[in-house]
């Protein structure tokens, strides 16, 4: 059910948001330009304008702004009354053949279409549109589903506290007021079908759990398994009901146990409880979690019949950090789930958790007379009574002003100091609430804010004080964490939280944004059951406000990927285990009688881009175990030179979730090298998930594998020859100019491919999986093995270096047999920059990749697995040790270069995939 707080937050955005700018947002890009293109600044830039049947061609200046270019068209127009400033409000300029804009004062140097076309030294081709032939983006209809009663309860202590009340002057009680211990009483369980392997004796374990720490736990007696075990029994934790925080969950799992007739263990607590919890030292069959304290901040009361998740395994899989296992959702197979029921102590009203202890110091609780709070691991942040005298009055002005001084200094350990608060303390609470309140967002750097949207923080203060660090960022940079972010929905305690209205807020503000929020929210819709029913409701949310215009596009999407979907399922029936692939013919028959296309959409990886009528003489199935589609579409008209097919690859049995996430981090290293003026020419080629285990993967125009590259050098040979690669850049660009730019390219993309691929710990890099553009830019495909995860073949390592730098990648440079070079040394040299600049940033690196592991990623999944980018990034050396780290592995690629050959060849001759 979606709540009524969320709608109206959402009814209040779309009444402040403007049409205009809401349809024609501009993408552009808040990085510096990079020294490449600096030159480009004083030479101009060759525009054509197309107005009616008027074409315009200029020389344009990459400082100019839209505004002078609208002036230019408005002064090649017949004399008229109409001034510039009446007729330019009318018209937008609109990039020719793409769904991209150029509006608002923006230099065009800082469009990302304009350092495109600088970059490729391309024509920029532009359109003077009306904005009232837009589409129409306006929101149809108001619809608002029915919500549940007592919405949004909130009160303070003094209000709710039953003192000096009259029964029937109460309507709510004040958790506070509830001092008796927690306690569940455990009715039984029931299943419809027992299965097939079952253990002799199982027990029942409930626990408070808060964040991703079990605060307590207690076990009922062991009985027979049978589809029917009753309890009737209470289970009593050792925390007071009063103590119990926003946030906090009952835990019930169903563990096999093969010792007869063990007793109840005592409650556990804390730590050691939530080690075995975490690390899964007990064989969990079946597990459920139930939200105490509800989205309206009402206690759970009474009896509860929860239909149960089945364990992956019970045997003693480890827990991971996946937050299917923090879920409070329920299993929707409710004619097959297990069932338990179990009751919680009932109140005559209901019990609400207050926002404070009273109304007049509402989120500015004083510090305790005991708080003595540590932010620094030295320093510590004492209450004034603790530093008071009767001499040098402390007050809390005092405490506050020096926790704003401390706190510039010690913002990035907050997450450190937050862990060690007991969240079970109320007055621990109050202190932090209060310190949080007066926290600077803009004093917390970007990492830390992330961090604290992890599952370790449950808090909802902590949450609301990290989204509003967010508040701060761009479209571009929202942009850039928008596949962490949805994420963290996860571990949200509930679906109407401060970070899904930040994140509707931007993406109802934003095409942009909104699009891949679309695809984000649809892809986990579709493969995560535990929370389906969250991102759905958010989803929900997002589509009664985005517009007309936008649910159209969506709906075609949607439909291209349904067609396709059921085009690469009937493949695989036709051809299941067969090594050889239909015939062009075949697919072009397969493709009509299977797709119901739309004359145009728009390309899920890029909403810039719309693709028109499917090309079917060039698609074609992949030599690919999953048998990928390889499909061409025609680009919709326009009034520019044609542009070329829009290529996709579709793939049905692949999760891309983590070729998606790698390709994000390699934006990210992007935007951090173009910090310092380092373009090195990666491509992060468009690559989206559109549904479980089904996705679309960009094809890069003008570009082979170095597999192929080798093969026409020399056939399989070709992997041992070491000038192959020279030979072919030297054919594609014969003259000594674009010679020239092709080395450059070369060498800077070699450097930056070799610092993300180690850094990432990217493995099975064989050269099927890395290509070269006809301009010599290098780049890396398929990301299937990462953090160092590397591929064996017959329990063979098939990769004995740290990444690619083969003989022939160095023969380019000039490398032979280790002469010296100045390219090569430049290589080196950038590719130190570029480690220490990642570096630098390590626990930004080390902060995403802990967020995305709430998907289960099979490479992604224990916090283990983050071992390998810490030590990667020498994030426990120093700088001048890290250098040396890097400089030993450039070493170790020269000298085991030929095992790589050795590898490819094999590669070649056995066609491994």
């Amino acid at each position: 059910m979606i709540f009524l707080k969320l709608f109206i937050y959402l009814s209040e955005e779309l009444k402040n948001r403007d049409p205009i700018a809401y349809a024609t947002e501009p993408w552009i890009t808040s990085t510096v330009l990079p020294n490449d293109l600096q030159g480009y600044l004083k030479p101009k830039l060759s525009v054509t304008l197309y107005y009616n049947s008027s074409i315009i061609s200029i020389k344009a200046d990459v400082t100019q702004t839209p505004s002078d270019l609208f002036k230019i068209v408005w002064e090649s127009l017949p004399k008229a009354d109409l001034s510039f400033e009446g007729w330019s409000v009318d018209y937008v300029l609109k990039v020719c053949g793409r769904e991209e804009f150029l509006t608002k004062d923006f230099q065009l140097s800082d469009y990302l279409w304009v350092r495109h076309c600088l970059k490729n030294m391309l024509e920029l081709h532009l359109s003077v549109v009306a904005i009232s032939s837009l589409p129409d983006n306006t929101v149809g209809r108001e619809y608002w589903p029915l919500v549940d009663s007592l919405t949004g309860l909130s009160s303070s202590h003094e209000e709710l506290s039953l003192k000096e009340k009259k029964v029937e002057d109460i309507v709510m009680i004040s958790l506070w007021d509830c001092k008796r211990k927690f306690r569940v009483k455990l009715l039984g369980f029931d299943i419809p079908e027992l299965p097939s392997k079952v253990p002799p004796l199982v027990h029942v374990e409930a626990t408070i759990i808060y964040g991703r720490k079990t605060v307590s736990s207690v076990c009922s007696t062991s009985k027979e398994f049978t589809d029917e075990v009753l309890w009737n029994t209470w289970l009593e934790f050792d925390i007071l009901i009063r103590d119990i925080p926003h946030g906090a969950k009952l835990g019930l799992t169903i563990n096999a146990n093969t010792v007869e007739g063990m007793s109840a263990k005592d409650t556990k607590s804390n730590t050691s409880k939530a080690s075995d919890y975490q690390k899964g030292k007990r064989q969990v069959l079946y597990f459920v979690n139930l939200q105490l304290i509800d989205h309206r901040s009402l206690l759970s009361q009474g009896p509860h019949t929860l239909h149960m998740w089945t364990f992956p395994e019970w045997d003693e899989e480890a827990f991971t950090y996946e937050a299917e296992k923090l879920s409070t959702a329920t299993n929707p197979d409710v004619a097959k789930a297990m069932a338990i029921t179990f009751m919680l102590d009932r109140y005559s009203f209901p019990v609400v958790l207050p926002h404070a202890k009273s109304s007049s110091v509402s989120g500015t609780s004083p510090i305790s007379d005991s708080s003595t709070l540590d932010l620094s691991g030295g320093s510590r942040l004492s209450s004034p009574s603790n530093e008071a005298s009767p001499t040098t009055p402390f007050t809390r002005t005092d405490c506050l002003r020096r926790f704003k001084e401390e706190s510039i200094h010690y913002a990035s350990n907050l997450p450190q100091f937050l862990r060690q608060i007991d969240w079970m303390m109320p007055t621990a609470v109050q202190d932090v609430h209060w310190l949080l309140s007066h926290w600077v967002p803009e004093d917390i750097e970007l990492y830390v804010a992330l961090e604290l949207l992890s599952v370790d923080f449950a808090d909802l203060k902590v949450r609301r004080l990290a989204v509003q660090r967010l508040e701060i960022l761009s479209n571009d940079e929202v942009l850039k964490y928008l596949l962490q972010l949805v994420q963290t929905l996860k571990v949200e305690p509930y679906h109407d939280s401060c970070l899904a209205r930040f994140l509707l807020k931007r993406a109802l503000r934003s095409k942009r944004i909104g699009h891949f929020f679309f695809w984000y929210l649809r892809s986990e819709v579709a493969g995560c059951p535990f929370f389906r029913q969250r991102m759905a409701v958010i989803l929900e949310a997002y589509l009664l406000g985005c517009g007309e215009a936008m649910l159209t596009e969506f709906q075609r999407q949607v439909q291209v990927v349904n067609c396709l979907h059921d085009v690469a399922l009937t493949v695989k029936v036709l051809y299941p285990e067969r090594t050889d692939l239909p015939s062009t013919g075949k697919v072009q028959t397969t493709l009509p009688s299977e797709c119901n296309l739309p004359s145009d959409f728009l390309v899920p990886f890029d909403p810039r881009v719309r693709a028109g009528s499917i090309i079917l003489k060039d698609c074609k199935v992949m030599a690919s175990k999953k048998k990928p589609l390889w499909l061409e579409f025609s680009c919709v008209e326009s009034e520019a030179p044609a542009s070329p097919p829009v290529g996709i690859i579709f793939k049905q049995g692949d999760d891309l979730r983590q070729d998606m996430l790698i390709i994000q981090t390699l934006i990210v290293m992007d935007s951090i090298w173009k910090e310092i003026g380092l373009d090195l020419n990666l491509v992060p080629y468009g690559c989206i998930s559109t549904g479980y285990n089904i996705g679309m993967i960009e094809i890069v125009r003008n570009a082979i594998t170095i597999a192929s590259v080798q093969k026409s050098q020399g056939g399989v040979a070709g992997a041992f020859k070491n000038n192959a690669l020279y030979d072919w850049l030297q054919r594609k660009c014969p003259f000594q100019e674009k010679h020239f730019q092709a080395m450059e390219k070369f060498v800077n993309s070699c450097a930056g491919y070799c610092v993300a691929t180690y850094v990432l710990g990217i493995g099975d890099r064989h050269n099927d999986n890395i290509m070269i553009t006809e301009q010599g830019n290098l780049f890396h495909i398929d990301f299937g093995h990462i953090l160092g995860n590397t591929k064996s073949f017959l329990g063979v390592n098939r990769e004995r270096v740290p990444f690619v730098l083969t003989p022939d990648f160095l023969y380019v440079m000039g490398r032979v047999k280790g002469r010296p070079s100045l390219y090569f040394q430049r290589f080196r040299d950038t590719c130190i920059s570029a480690y220490l600049s990642l570096r630098a940033q390590s626990r930004l690196f080390v902060t995403l990749f802990s967020l995305m592991l709430l998907t289960g990623i099979p490479e992604l999944s224990m916090s283990q697995d983050m071992l390998y980018l810490r030590t990667a990034l020498q994030q426990d050396q120093g700088e001048e040790e890290a250098r040396n780290h890097f400089l030993q592995q450039i070493t170790l690629c020269e000298q085991k270069g030929w095992t790589v050959q050795a590898n490819w060849w094999f590669h070649m001759m056995a066609g491994i995939k």
